[in-house]
């Protein structure tokens, strides 16, 4: 059972390294896009909830970041 849990937790050390390796620290080249500042981000965030709504009742449109969505009970 041990050499299970400490294969599987090296495996995702393994995986997570790799992954930082290749894409963060750009071992393969390229660069990161010019909209992945913090300026666009935030100029986004005001895009997003400026957004004009004409069909129906306001929405967010990514409720899971936003975490404001309104849940329903079954009654309704």
């Amino acid at each position: 059972m041990a050499k299970i849990v400490a294969s599987a937790i090296g495996a995702i050390v393994l995986a997570f390294s790799l992954d930082y390796i290749v894409s963060d620290r750009k071992l393969f080249g390229g660069k990161t896009p010019r909209t992945m500042c913090k300026e666009w981000q935030e100029e986004t965030e005001k895009m997003k909830t400026a957004w004009p709504r004409t069909a129906g009742p306001p929405v967010v449109l990514n409720p899971i970041t936003r975490q404001n969505f309104i849940v329903k009970s079954r009654d309704s």
